[in-house]
């Protein structure tokens, strides 16, 4: 399907060429690190943990686009558009949020009153019009939609929910205000002067805590813990690889777009991306752009788009984007990071050989929000040189001295046979299953394994505070947790290529 063919010049990659100097966190447009920082300066630090763990940290609210599986493909930009306006909902709310705890304090119907439910009526407003979108395209709206504009708010400690909540679980969002410990009164009168909705370590930013972290010596071998991103391939099947050399982001190209999930929207991620391949991508790419753009592969054939959210190092420094939306304006503060080593492989099927993709596939692996959604989506695996046994889904390891951080994805590669994109952009893939089957009759396709490997120093945890820790970027309300980390691919190679992929696999040649 053809793509918004606009387009604009991406700020945040020029600034990115430009800006190289480091300096201190200071005030600028950042509302989030100010408000932290001082809240961690009135309250006396980690004492304050366990008396806020009740209090209202975030806002839980269910994923209406992960429900919409039949939109027509001509409504499908206008669904988009309505629900990367959502997302920018999402954000506004939970800005307001952590900027009002002094009258949070003084109100325990204050969150409810004044943030969640204007919140549901504005999300309500947004789902309306997205159903009337899809009947006037001709398809059927699920009046079922409704249920899932009320907003709730979760407590920094509470589990992660399963992406059902909203009106039918939590009293019609109503527990969002009220239940923050047992009647809502601990939760915002504890806080004193207005205090912090979980210890920020003093990092100036919500998240992460010290929790986000564990020594990898302490992860089991052998024990991550979600079904999905299992590795495609054995020692059986198609036995080959083809690996595709395209650097580490060395021209770069950051934006906080996301053209698979909110193209032709304006910073649509909310946090930035690194790119790597083509060097035509934001929100108004058009598949003829991507077609026609240069690429930072070896292969000049390969002018796919890979990209993933940033990780960044706490340590005060002021990036390029410290008070842009996406960036610091929205609490993504820190150094940027860039992988020491980018790796992109394509594997082949235990149970036989695979066909080829189609161009301008589109496939998005992991969750940005799996901390509100759960883990119906999530595919973290994070682990250390020398200890890659030890895979780690909700944690950020501590590597030791000698060690680098690694962030591994293994993508969907049962494909539908039909589409390259989805109308929740989820639906026309699938992980392959134990046994390296696919299901539901979908079609093996080479499966893009992505290994990211990154020089951070350990961060030091001391008395229950993480010092100069590091994240991944995220929407503000997922408070950059671990397990919203994701990974983004679009098969831009041409047929050639493709073809050559796919020989390599099934043959049991190692190629590039």
């Amino acid at each position: 399907m053809g793509r918004n063919t606009r387009k604009r010049r991406t700020p945040l990659a020029n600034k990115a060429i430009a800006a190289t100097a480091a300096l201190a966190l200071g005030g600028g447009g950042l509302i989030w690190a100010n408000f932290y920082a001082s809240a961690h300066e009135e309250n006396g630090g980690h004492n304050r943990t366990k008396s806020s763990g009740a209090q209202v940290a975030t806002i839980d609210c269910p994923d209406v686009g992960q429900q919409l599986s039949n939109v027509p493909d001509r409504a499908r930009g206008e669904v988009d558009g309505e629900l990367a306006s959502m997302d920018q909902q999402i954000t506004d709310a939970y800005q307001r949020l952590v900027t009002t705890r002094r009258a949070q304090a003084g109100d325990p119907q204050f969150v409810q009153n004044s943030i969640l439910g204007p919140l549901k009526d504005r999300r309500k407003a947004l789902i309306d019009r997205i159903k009337l979108e899809i009947n006037r395209a001709g398809g059927q709206a699920d009046d079922g939609l409704d249920r899932l504009a009320g907003c709730t708010g979760r407590p920094a400690d509470q589990q992660q929910g399963d992406g059902q909540n909203g009106d039918g679980q939590n009293g019609d969002g109503q527990n969002g205000g009220q239940n923050q410990d047992g009647n809502g009164q601990d939760g915002g009168q504890d806080q004193g002067d207005g205090g912090q909705n979980q210890d920020d370590n003093g990092n100036g930013a919500a998240g992460p805590v010290a929790e986000d972290f564990i020594d990898i010596n302490d992860v089991q071998p052998n024990s991550r813990d979600l079904q999905n991103g299992l590795a495609a391939n054995g020692d059986t099947g198609s036995t080959g690889t083809f690996t595709t050399e395209c650097g580490t982001n060395e021209n770069n190209i950051f934006n906080s777009d996301n053209l698979i999930a909110a193209p032709g929207v304006d910073n649509g991620a909310h946090h930035v991306h690194d790119y790597v391949g083509n060097q035509d991508n934001d929100a108004f790419s058009s598949d003829e752009d991507l077609a026609n753009a240069e690429t930072s592969c070896q292969n000049q054939g390969d002018k796919s788009t890979y990209y993933w959210p940033v990780l960044r190092l706490q340590d005060g420094t002021q990036e390029f984007d410290a008070n842009d939306q996406g960036g610091g304006a929205e609490g993504n503060v820190g150094r940027i990071l860039k992988p020491q080593q980018a790796e992109l492989t394509f594997v082949g099927n235990k149970q036989g050989d695979v066909v080829a993709m189609p161009k301008f596939l589109r496939i998005i692996t992991g969750d940005a929000k799996s901390f509100v959604n759960g883990n119906a989506n999530a595919n973290t695996s994070w682990s250390c040189t020398g200890f890659e046994d030890r895979q780690v889904t909700d944690k950020y390891p501590l590597c030791p001295e000698g060690s680098q951080v690694v962030r591994t994805s293994n993508f969907q590669s049962c494909w539908d046979g039909q589409n390259i994109d989805s109308a929740n952009h989820r639906d026309h893939m699938a992980f392959v299953q134990a046994d390296g089957s696919c299901p539901n009759n979908f079609q093996a396709i080479p499966q893009l394994q992505v290994r990211l490997v990154y020089d951070i120093p350990t961060p030091v945890i001391e008395n229950g505070q993480v010092q100069n820790p590091y994240a991944v970027d995220s929407f503000p309300e997922q408070l950059h947790k671990p397990i919203t980390d994701h990974n983004d691919f679009i098969n831009v190679m041409d047929e050639n290529l493709m073809n050559q992929v796919v020989e390599c696999i099934n043959s049991g040649e190692d190629c590039q």
